[in-house]
């Protein structure tokens, strides 16, 4: 794994905006970086990312059953009262999902490590399917990549066929949803709405906002329609904070992923994993915050936390690194296992899983070895030769 560096295209910010791909500048930033990429070899991504990806895809939903059965368990995740046998009969109905993010810590040597899974409403989807892939053919096309570079990146077709195995699956009328004023939000709620409809599933968009509740306690959208499935770019334990989300368990509606994924993108899950894998190359040492500490170096995350927020980083050196947010209550302790420092910044992976198969990644960067919401997506490349002007 390299950091090379690589002209931009001179018109990508046009292509970004035919696309809808709107949101490559965020306040000001770069959001899209495409001043550089990551090589990787195809044997670091079919035997430390896809392989470790879909083991540790399985290895998670194994713990499921377990979960929903046990209120101490549901009690260590958090998971409030009134959701809980909601939660435990859609995995007991399998209700279908769509897909997953899990974000891994790799620079190319030793087994990538797992950071956490990103279960419910993973962001990033767009650039890393579409407009990556544009990206590649773009570079190949001018000459600045070897015609054999390729991409660790079947998303695009894995999402249509994906949607095309739910269509029968899921209660009509299919509503999209995300926070109306969210520009990123609303674009991958897009994306995913073309995705369903190349698979000839056809929803509506609507913004989570604008969702009302009927007399007898249904979800409904502007114009009184009854949702049957709604697709909400939304974290879960948000909506069950919310005295709308209360009426949840009894409406009839079939969310999107499915409500069982409040126990995957619950951080506790990670302790689970390492109590029934304890020792697995993919994972780190993981409790629930008891008041221990892990050794060396320790990282505590919030059971909820998202985007790199509240985490506080204990390292062997003795420093400490912190990230602001709005997360507060349980959480777990992770043993520390740093990002590395390339030239620009620190690389995590997000390697993606549509339904149960692993098919793509993308890189977030950031200056900090916190990735938060601020971090810069750069694309990435297969190629089995050595690229030039190397920066790590």
């Amino acid at each position: 794994m390299q950091r090379v560096r690589i002209a931009e295209r001179a018109q990508w910010r046009a292509r970004a905006e035919e696309a809808g791909f709107r949101f490559h500048t965020i306040d000001g930033q770069p959001y899209w970086d495409e001043t550089a990429y990551y090589a990787f070899t195809l044997r670091q991504i079919e035997q430390d990312i896809e392989d470790p990806s879909a083991e540790l895809h399985q290895m998670a939903l194994s713990l499921v059953d377990d979960v929903v059965a046990s209120d101490a368990l549901m009690d260590k995740l958090a998971i409030p009262a009134h959701y809980r046998d909601w939660i435990a009969d859609s995995w007991r109905q399998r209700q279908p999902h769509l897909y997953g993010r899990l974000d891994l810590a790799y620079d190319g040597s030793g087994p990538a490590k797992l950071y956490e899974l990103n279960y419910d409403t993973p962001t990033s989807l767009f650039e890393a399917s579409f407009f990556q892939w544009q990206w590649l053919e773009d570079q190949r096309n001018a000459g600045r990549l070897p015609q054999h570079a390729d991409q660790f990146n079947a998303l695009h077709e894995a999402l249509v066929e994906r949607f095309g195995e739910l269509a029968a699956r899921l209660p009509p009328p299919l509503f999209f949803s995300a926070v109306g004023s969210s520009q990123e939000d609303v674009g991958t709620v897009d994306y995913l709405r073309d995705c369903a409809a190349q698979a000839n599933l056809h929803g509506e968009g609507i913004a989570i906002e604008d969702i009302g509740l009927s007399e007898d306690g249904r979800f409904t959208a502007l114009d009184d329609t009854v949702i049957g499935t709604l697709f909400k770019l939304y974290p879960l334990e948000d909506l069950m904070a919310e005295e709308f989300g209360r009426a949840l368990p009894a409406s009839g509606v079939q969310l999107l992923e499915p409500a069982w994924k409040a126990v995957l993108s619950n951080k506790g899950i990670l302790p689970l994993l390492w109590e029934r894998h304890r020792g697995h190359p993919n994972l780190l040492e993981s409790h629930f915050d008891d008041g221990r500490t892990l050794g060396a170096g320790w990282v505590r995350k919030p059971l909820f936390s998202r985007e790199g927020a509240n985490i506080e980083m204990h390292l062997a050196d003795g420093s400490v690194q912190r990230s602001d947010g709005p997360y507060d209550g349980p959480a777990i302790l992770q043993k520390a296992h740093p990002l590395t420092r390339f030239e620009g910044g620190y690389p995590l992976i997000g390697s993606w899983v549509i339904g149960d198969q692993a098919c793509g990644i993308g890189i977030r960067e950031d200056d900090s070895a916190i990735t938060r919401d601020s971090a810069r997506f750069v694309p990435h490349a297969i190629i089995d030769e050595a690229p030039t002007q190397i920066y790590v």
